[in-house]
């Protein structure tokens, strides 16, 4: 057999101008620089299930060496790292076809497909050879490629440093593989990091741990290989066959987390679309819960080659959510940006975000003190679902607990707030504030306590908006308790007082006089029915947004002034009625008058609106009572 090879290299001239293709490529597709390691890793899984089916039908070509593998050879000194596969290899020109792909494709029509499958479907831009295969030249400065087909008595190398040409050449038998294709990387001084054990391992494991091909890694010249991944996913396995300890691990090692995962959600779906899924709630809040993107956490796998994390395969409300999706539906081939467009993957996405919600279910009915905890945890975000997934919204609402009037420091249902409403209420009430120390303490919620009429206490920022958009929940709408009138009239006090009189003559102009004076602050003064307590409070009129909902707007910049709120007076009040007999100093009644609007804008969480005048006019009422005592 010859071994040696006396022969030209032939040059190959680019057609396109690859420097700028691959400038456009690497921006345009790939975010990291490591990515090429999964690349060249695919191509060589891809060579050794083609070998496995051409061996079907011709045995031989597996000769002795039946096992599938990949191995990473890692030369420090000599700054290279080596790829190696034992699949099906490449003749001349098979190797020209593949690694030629840009070449043959031209510049100009290749970038030309590039920007037409930014707004297209099915972009043809991942797992094909050619540009999979030319990611490595992010990190190297010279590529050798040496081949050989399996069954053949020839190997062939290509060279290249991706900049303009490359040369096709017989290789010596004795330095090509026995069979495959073994890739070269001469890497640039600044990607030397991809000659570190750690470094390499972690990708591959982070990566390309679960491609059904085993892959070693030979650290250093002369080296023992050793093996890092066996080529088997743990999700292809039945659920039988995991323990909780490896569904553990996997978790840890998936999701970058060392807790336990609180609810672990492993199936395969059979029928239009196949699929497997693994996913995994946390036990504890990840640290990027609540981080503005929203982005989930989800990795995509297409026959268990790792695809991407970036695709959007839960709705956002699960963004807690880790796990994967490995799907044989899907090309490798297609776009990492289009990929989420693609009406399979929304089929997937849709049967996933099922299960998981249903798993959900599950846990809140089974195990209730365990579902608490992953309320507190992620109830925040699983609220986001009910403005934004319509579709599941009702499944959501029940899912939702509450601290409550009647239970402050435990959770409630909207199932059994409805259950224990009064009869007559056609309402479920709320308040929505900052904290629920400041909610308890609200004036508002007086006249709904006095008669035993249970309010939800709501301390989320999001719980404005879902309240909104909800309509109803077992036929009773929502309802906040800070806005337009409290109609209570109809119920009952549990300690059978009846309201105060609200004709009196004094009362009556009292509450004219402040209107008149409050006129440019307020959109009305009112006698109140929600108060037993405080001597005034603040609610937005009718029509418009609540008093939390207007408050998160403004910060926002999202509203542009303020709606006049209405100040309400509890005339049974002492101070209200002692104010209200004051009917010969007009001066002090004003100055009253403004002083509770403030103190009313006060127990709302606000400032009031003139620092310096409520100083005064304070000042000025502290003179007259001493006065009067004295």
């Amino acid at each position: 057999m010859t071994t040696t090879v006396e022969q030209t290299a032939e040059s190959h001239v680019f057609e396109a101008d690859v420097a700028r293709l691959l400038h456009m490529m690497v921006h345009s597709v790939y975010s990291d620089k490591g990515v090429f390691l999964r690349e060249l890793i695919s191509n060589g899984a891809d060579a050794c299930e083609k070998l496995r089916y051409e061996a079907i039908e011709t045995p031989s070509l597996l000769a002795a060496d039946a096992e599938s593998r990949i191995t990473l050879r890692l030369d420090e000194e000599s700054r290279q790292l080596v790829v190696e596969d034992n699949g099906i290899g490449m003749r001349r020109d098979e190797m020209i076809e593949a690694l030629g792909t840009i070449a043959r494709s031209g510049t100009r029509a290749f970038m030309e497909r590039i920007a037409e499958n930014k707004a297209a479907e099915g972009a043809q831009l991942i797992g094909q050879f050619g540009v999979g295969f030319y990611s490595c030249f992010m990190v190297a400065e010279h590529v050798d490629v040496i081949s050989r087909r399996a069954g053949s008595e020839e190997a062939w190398k290509w060279s290249s440093d991706g900049k303009g040409s490359y040369t096709v050449e017989a290789a010596d038998l004795v330095e090509a593989p026995p069979r495959g294709t073994r890739i070269v990387l001469h890497l640039m001084e600044d990607a030397s990091t991809y000659t570190s054990r750690w470094t390499v391992e972690r990708i591959v494991k982070e990566q390309s741990g679960h491609v059904p091909v085993a892959i070693r890694i030979v650290d250093k010249p002369g080296g023992e290989p050793v093996q890092i991944t066996d080529g088997t996913a743990l999700w292809t396995k039945s659920k039988s066959e995991v323990s909780k300890e490896d569904y553990t691990d996997f978790y840890r090692g998936l999701s970058g987390q060392y807790d336990e995962p609180a609810l672990t959600v492993h199936f395969r779906a059979e029928g239009r679309h196949e699929y497997t899924a693994l996913a995994f709630v946390p036990g504890t809040q990840p640290f990027d819960m609540f981080d503005p993107e929203r982005k989930g956490r989800m990795k995509l796998y297409v026959k268990r080659v790792f695809i991407t994390d970036d695709a959007e395969l839960m709705p956002r409300y699960l963004r807690f959510v880790r796990g994967l999706i490995d799907t044989a539906d899907l090309p490798l081939n297609v776009s990492r940006e289009m990929i989420q467009e693609s009406p399979i993957l929304a089929a997937i996405r849709k049967g996933v975000t099922n299960r998981v919600i249903t798993a959900i279910e599950k846990l809140s009915d089974g195990e209730p003190e365990t579902y608490l905890k992953f309320w507190e945890n992620f109830g925040p975000v699983l609220k986001e679902g009910i403005y934004e997934d319509h579709e599941r919204r009702a499944q959501l609402m029940a899912l939702a607990r509450f601290h409550t009037s009647a239970s402050p420091e435990g959770h409630r249902s909207l199932a059994e707030y409805v259950k224990d409403a009064k009869e007559g209420q056609d309402a479920i009430y709320y308040l929505a504030g900052g904290s629920l120390d400041q909610l308890k303490a609200s004036p508002q919620l007086e006249g709904f306590q006095a008669r035993g009429i249970e309010v939800l206490l709501l301390t989320d920022s999001v719980d404005s908006f879902w309240v909104v958009n909800a309509p109803e929940f077992e036929g009773k709408a929502f309802k906040s308790i800070t806005q337009g009138t409290a109609d209570l009239a109809q119920f009952p006090r549990l300690d059978n007082q009846t309201p105060p009189e609200q004709d009196s003559a004094g009362l009556a102009t009292f509450i004219g006089f402040a209107r008149e004076k409050l006129a440019g602050q307020v959109a009305d003064v009112r006698a109140s029915d929600r108060l037993t307590e405080s001597a005034v409070c603040l609610v937005a009129p009718e029509d418009g947004y609540d008093r939390q909902m207007e408050k998160i707007l403004q910060n926002a910049g999202r509203l542009q002034g303020a709606t006049k709120p209405i100040l309400e007076i509890n005339l049974a009040h002492p101070v209200i009625k002692a104010i209200a007999a004051v009917e010969d100093d007009a001066s002090y009644q004003e100055d009253a008058t403004f002083l509770l609007l403030d103190q009313a804008r006060i127990l709302d969480g606000e400032r009031p609106q003139d620092p310096q005048k409520f100083a005064q006019r304070l000042a000025r009422v502290f003179e007259r009572s001493v006065r009067s005592e004295g």
